[in-house]
């Protein structure tokens, strides 16, 4: 019952998303919990990132949804969030965001082969992803690159 449950949940969050601009990345369902939990976190449709006003905005209508849907007949907590930082970087703004920081790196090189590198993110260009390896400077061609994935400091 509890998949079933999820899906009806998932329907009942993507509509109240869409009329908000929003979308439902993932939704959980704890019914081991006193009361049950539904946790449900969004994004903008635009790309921005979700303030907490955003999360306040959706609670009431998704709210509403359940209730109207009768889906659930016991007690509930309904959290919405945001999904928070992605660890693999895509957009132009979170290369900027993150410049300085420790970077993993999946590339192709000439013989076709994936390697990984490790470094410090430096910059990207048009042409070149820029890394920082222990005070050396690596440029990696973007049509080269696979993925370049957030690390933490020790690897």
């Amino acid at each position: 019952m509890s998949n079933k449950i999820v899906t009806d949940l998932k329907h009942l969050a993507s509509n109240a998303a869409g009329e908000k601009g929003l979308e439902v990345v993932g939704i959980k369902f704890n019914a081991s919990k006193i009361p049950l939990t539904i946790q449900v976190q969004i994004r903008q449709k635009n790309g921005m990132d979700v303030s907490l006003e955003d999360c306040a905005l959706f609670s009431t209508p998704m709210g509403e949804a359940i209730e109207l849907s009768q889906l659930l007949n016991s007690p509930y907590v309904l959290e919405i969030s945001s999904p928070g930082l992605r660890d693999v970087l895509q957009s132009d703004r979170e290369y900027d965001t993150f410049k300085g920081f420790p970077i993993e790196v999946l590339f192709r090189n000439k013989e076709n082969s994936e390697l990984l590198k490790s470094g410090l993110l430096h910059a990207r260009t048009k042409a070149h992803l820029i890394i920082n390896i222990k005070g050396r400077i690596s440029k990696i061609p973007r049509k080269d690159v696979i993925e370049v994935r957030l690390t933490n400091p020790t690897g």
